[in-house]
This record gives structure tokens, C-alpha cells and sequence, in this order.
């Protein structure tokens, strides 16, 4: 089949709603499997009795997977074709979703890395297949817009992963024992056998997981989600003629992966942390506390909203970024500067914690807003440029240790303070990311010119 007649099938209107239908389908797996983390850090560090640094590693160990995979996956790729490769990602996370039954049978916190790393695995190469498709199904100028429809998806899962998490894993029995445990009552014997009690309520989702997503993978291997040719992605993007320059001689993409870094790393700081910051309060993962990830992605939620019927109509996505990453330098700001308790939803807490939450709703767009403006441009180089955006996702897996340092390098403060000081880590990221906005993707090269 030549390529003009491909490109063409690819944007046809039909074509574009089935695989826009798909995709969304493929980003709320992400978003299901993603985000529930926010709530296994916690769990795990009480469950696997973890310190703080191992608690990290359970984000680490899942995200980390997309830097070491993400440019193997293009290859992957380019070699079995895209829907191909994407019932591959699925059925690689369906293994890492079978781990946890044997990690949570006998409890060790070594399987449950490697099943997170697995899961990770799986996702960066859907990734790396996912979102040139959303990228090439339609006009770049409105490629945001696309990635706020599918992103509804994501954040949809966002919302209703940790309630369905905790609704399963951690029933009514469970939050007594949690609380007992929380609260020292337990020991020796009797503490392994409380603990051996809740780790093992993760077994029966996760392989009802497993199993859903070997058969999901099949749906998308035989869906009507058309085949892609990497050559047609790559003259779809093609905008300029300097394609022989490395792929390093793009400063728009070298500067927007350091964007995304920071924005995805900044963004798990504030879903990863929320929960214990408030447990700093004396709010208790049992508790109301354990919604307040939800309360984000709620808020995200609305934002992928916002992007559709604002992007790029009446706001042009590169408007939206500069907005949403300005507001996010404000909330930054607050969070340190602003204290003051206040009780809502049933949490008694520090302001500080619902500034954390307000960030769902700019968060929405900088995703959608940082991908296209670093891509575009780089004709051969997409499908490797959109490789090294995918590397970026561990900002998961890094950025949260970072701020466990900072922490740690306050430990002669209170929890509290320690966490809540931490956070000023966020203020030169989105600092950055304003830059990036305003000017820094209209460079075009490192070289000053005369």
C-alpha cells in the first residue's frame, strides 16, 4: 500500500472516531494502572513495612521503565507494526499484573518492583504507539485538543482507580486492622499476621487485571484502529527541510523532554505525597484522606474539558501551556508560603494540601501542550523524537525521590514541615516550564545567531 492512500485512511472522519474511541479506551488502561500508585505508596509502606525511600522505589520501579524502554519500543515498533506492538505492551502488563499474586502471597516487596517494573514496560511501549497516533489523526494545530479527548480517558481512570482500590483491597475489616497497626497495637507474630491479612487483598484484582488486559490486548491487535507506517508518520510531521541534522540539533525537543520531565515528575510529587502529607496532620490512609488523589484527577479531570472546548477555537494550545504552568508557579508559591488548618470533605488539614489538589486542574494541559510544540518540526526524527518524550514519563520515578532528599535534609523539623518545606522544589520546575512556554520552544538553535 503507498503512503498517500494510508494518510488519507488515517485521517479519514470514520477512521478518526474509531481510533479516537480506541485511544481513549487505551488511555484510561494508563490512567487505571498509572495512578493507582499514588495509593500504593502509602499501602505498601504500611503493608511491607518499607521506609520512606523504599516507599518511593514503588513509583520508581514502574516509571523507570519508560526511560530504559521508551527508544527499544520505537524499534519494537518500526519492527512488528504499531497494533501489533500495542497487544505486546498489553500482554507484557498483564504479566507484571500476575506478579502480584505471588508477591503478595508470600510478601515480598522484590516481586511487587519487578510486576511494577513489567507494568511499566508494557506502558512505554503503548506510549511510544499511542500518541503519535493522536498526533497524526488530525491538524497539528489542534493536536492538544486530541490529547485533552483521549486524556479524559486517562483521568477518568485517575478519578476511579484509588476509590475502586480502596473499595476492594482495603475493606472494612482492613481499616480496623490498619488503624491498629498505624497505631502500634500489634507486634511480633501477631503484627506478620495483620500484614500477611492486608497485603493479600491485592491478589484477586490484580488477576482480574491480568487477565482483562491479555484479552484487551487481542481486542487491539484485530480493532479497526488502522496500521501506521513509521515513514508516513515521520512525512506527516515533516515541516521543514533539515531533516539531516541529528536529532540533537532540535532544541524545541531537547528542551521540551526537560519540560516534560518536570511537569510529569512534579505532577507524581503532588498525587504521590498528598496522602502521607496529610497523614502528617493525623489524617489516616483509612481514612477520607486516602480520596484526595481522586480529588486531583477530578480536577484534571475538568481541565481535559476546558482543553477541548477552549483548543484551540478560542485559546491556542501554546497559550494554554504559558497559563496553566503560570498558575501552578502560583499554587507552588502558596503551598510554602500559606498555612492555616481547614476542614472540607471530611479531612482536617493544612491549606497547603488543597493547593496541592488545585494543581489537577492545570495539569491537564501542560501535557497536551508541551507534546506537540517539542515534536513538531522534526520530519524523520518523530518517531525517535516522540521516543525521548516517552524517556521523559520517569520523571515519575525520579523527581519523587528528589523531594524524599529535601525531606530528609529537614528531619530536625517536624513531619509536617519537613514535607510541607520539600515542596519548594516545585517552584523552579514550573518556573521552567513557563520559560519553555513563552520562548524556549521557538529556538531553533543552540547556536546564538548574528
Amino acid at each position: 500500500m503507498s503512503d498517500i492512500p494510508q494518510i488519507k485512511h488515517v485521517q479519514d472522519k470514520s477512521t478518526t472516531i474509531k481510533s479516537m474511541i480506541i485511544l481513549a479506551l487505551l488511555f484510561f488502561i494508563f490512567g487505571l494502572v498509572s495512578w493507582v500508585n499514588t495509593i500504593l505508596i502509602p499501602y505498601f509502606q504500611l503493608t511491607l513495612q518499607l521506609s520512606n525511600f523504599q516507599s518511593y522505589l514503588v513509583t520508581f520501579a514502574f516509571y523507570i521503565a519508560y526511560l530504559i524502554m521508551a527508544i527499544p519500543s520505537s524499534f519494537l515498533l518500526n519492527k512488528v507494526g504499531y497494533k501489533r506492538g500495542m497487544m505486546l505492551g498489553l500482554w507484557c502488563m498483564s504479566i507484571g499484573a500476575l506478579l502480584f499474586v505471588p508477591a503478595a502471597y508470600w510478601r515480598v516487596y522484590q516481586v511487587f518492583l519487578l510486576g511494577l517494573f513489567l507494568l511499566g514496560v508494557g506502558l512505554a511501549i503503548l506510549q511510544s504507539a499511542a500518541n503519535p497516533y493522536v498526533t497524526i489523526v488530525g491538524p497539528i494545530e489542534s493536536a492538544a485538543k486530541r490529547m485533552s479527548i483521549v486524556g479524559t480517558g486517562n483521568k477518568l481512570a485517575g478519578i476511579i482507580a484509588n476509590l475502586i482500590f480502596a473499595a476492594v483491597v482495603i475493606r472494612e475489616s482492613d481499616k480496623i486492622l490498619m488503624q491498629n497497626i498505624e497505631a502500634g497495637n500489634y507486634t511480633g507474630a501477631a503484627l506478620e499476621t495483620a500484614l500477611d491479612t492486608l497485603i493479600k487483598g491485592v491478589m484477586t484484582p490484580y488477576l482480574i487485571l491480568a487477565v482483562f488486559l491479555f484479552l484487551f490486548g487481542i481486542v487491539v491487535r484485530y480493532s479497526p484502529l488502522p496500521e501506521l507506517d513509521p515513514s508516513v508518520v515521520n512525512k506527516q510531521s515533516e515541516e521543514d527541510e533539515s531533516s539531516h541534522k541529528p536529532i540533537w540539533q532540535y532544541p524545541a525537543l531537547i528542551l521540551g523532554v526537560v519540560a516534560m520531565f518536570l511537569h510529569i515528575g512534579t505532577q507524581m510529587i503532588a498525587l504521590g505525597t498528598s496522602i502521607k502529607y496529610a497523614g502528617t496532620m493525623g489524617e489516616s490512609l483509612a481514612g477520607p484522606a486516602q480520596n484526595i488523589p481522586s480529588y486531583t484527577m477530578l480536577l484534571t479531570f475538568f481541565g481535559y474539558f476546558l482543553g477541548i472546548a477552549l483548543i484551540p477555537k478560542y485559546l491556542k494550545q501554546r497559550n494554554a501551556l504559558l497559563i496553566c504552568a503560570t498558575i501552578n508557579l502560583i499554587l507552588s508559591v502558596l503551598i510554602i508560603t500559606t498555612s492555616g488548618t481547614v476542614r472540607f470533605l471530611g479531612i482536617t488539614a493544612d491549606i497547603s494540601v488543597w493547593y496541592l489538589v488545585m494543581m489537577g486542574l492545570p495539569n491537564a494541559l501542560l501535557y497536551a501542550g508541551i507534546w506537540p510544540l517539542a515534536i513538531n518540526g522534526l520530519g524523520k526524527h518523530t518517531n525517535l523524537g516522540s521516543a525521548f518524550m516517552v524517556m521523559a514519563l520517569c520523571g515519575s520515578a525520579i523527581m519523587p525521590i528528589v523531594y524524599n532528599v529535601f525531606v530528609e535534609m529537614n528531619a530536625s523539623l517536624s513531619p509536617f514541615e519537613a514535607m510541607k518545606q520539600a515542596y519548594w522544589i516545585l517552584i523552579p520546575c514550573f518556573a521552567y516550564i513557563v520559560w519553555y512556554a513563552a520562548s524556549g520552544y521557538k529556538i531553533k538553535s543552540w547556536k546564538k545567531e548574528n
